[in-house]
């Protein structure tokens, strides 16, 4: 009697867990038809199922730090003054215009608002703001304390040269800002003291005081630590208005992507697009586009006029630090944009958009 009960008992358990994982994978099956093919169980992937290579991944990171303790000697003209760059930035200021301030931060003036793109200001991209990490070689074009009110940023992803908690930190008007980052990524902000964060899915867009302000894809990676890789969304942006298209493709490989977003938007008066950190290509391919995919980037999106950014700052790759805008110029003119259309900017200048 006693064998008989504890039969049932078993037997009824047994019965209620496959019950169970039939309903669980029938529910994940569900789930994973209906998801986005971008997102995973565990994060996010790209399109077209596009990973790095990345064996030798650890060790050229470690390089890269190693070598970034000693800066390169810099050109003549790569840097404008900083009392220079102020000035001419505030005898723009009532104008549509663009300032590099290194690396891939700009200052975006449209409509009357100032955008900031993935805000790195500090000395060093690094979990701690003052040791360790990559060292920046050059000084930002505007510094923290002098930089305008800020309306708007823009986060591309969360690697370290783009995401810099320590000067998102320090960046005042944090009750007014608006913060646009890619998925995962708004618990991070929120902590600094941030109030108005959107935190978006590719093509979702928010509409902002006359801006459009959508996320958009982008081929990269994502990942501050050893054990979060690709945990959040990495994003291009676009910014359109009644009068102006901007696109910020932050950092990204090359793909068929980009034609889509091209077919989407129509044209861009301006694309700010990627064009250092691209060698070893064996290691970079997929992260990092050469200047070359950096202007067929601005002819698939339509772009009237292309800039070049992420170089000139950091030491994170081995081409020579000098030669992504040689390449990038000599690209643009065979692919038929002409100097004026074709932008290398010194580190805090000022350009009006046209």
């Amino acid at each position: 009697m006693v064998t008989t009960i504890v039969k049932q008992i078993v037997t009824g358990i047994s019965l209620g867990l496959l019950l169970i994982v039939i309903i669980a994978c029938s529910n994940a099956s569900i789930s994973q038809e209906n998801r986005p093919h971008h997102h995973t169980n565990s994060g996010f992937q790209n399109l077209f199922d596009v990973e790095p290579a990345s064996s030798k991944g650890a060790m050229f990171i470690l390089q890269r730090i190693w070598n970034s303790t000693f800066p390169p000697e810099i050109p003549e003209g790569h840097i404008i003054p900083e009392p220079d760059a102020i000035q001419t930035y505030y005898t723009l200021e009532d104008q549509n215009s663009l300032t590099w301030l290194g690396h891939s931060t700009f200052l975006l003036k449209l409509e009357g608002k100032t955008i900031l793109t993935d805000p790195f200001l500090l000395e060093r991209a690094s979990p701690v703001s003052f040791v360790g990490g990559l060292a920046r070689f050059a000084p930002p074009g505007i510094s923290i304390k002098n930089l305008p009110p800020i309306d708007i940023i823009l986060i591309s992803h969360n690697h370290y040269d783009h995401l810099d908690l320590h000067t998102l930190d320090a960046l005042p008007n944090k009750q007014k800002t608006q913060v646009f980052v890619p998925l995962g990524l708004k618990t991070a902000v929120t902590e600094l003291g941030y109030k108005n964060i959107h935190e978006k899915d590719w093509y979702q867009k928010v509409s902002f005081n006359g801006l459009d302000i959508t996320a958009l894809p982008a081929v990269h990676d994502s990942g501050r630590g050893l054990h979060d890789k690709n945990e959040t969304l990495w994003a291009s942006w676009a910014i359109t208005s009644n009068s102006k298209n901007y696109y910020f493709a932050g950092d990204t490989g090359y793909s068929p992507l980009f034609k889509e977003i091209g077919n989407k938007f129509g044209s861009f008066d301006l694309a700010i697009v990627p064009i250092g950190a691209y060698a070893p290509r064996e290691l970079m391919w997929m992260s990092h586009v050469t200047p070359e995919e950096a202007i067929a980037i601005g002819k698939d999106v339509n772009a009237k006029t292309v800039v070049g950014g992420h170089w000139g700052t950091i030491d994170l790759s081995e081409e020579p630090l000098w030669e992504p805008p040689i390449r990038f110029l000599a690209s643009a003119k065979n692919e038929g944009y002409d100097e004026n259309n074709s932008w290398i900017m010194k580190i805090g200048e000022s350009r009006v958009i046209n």
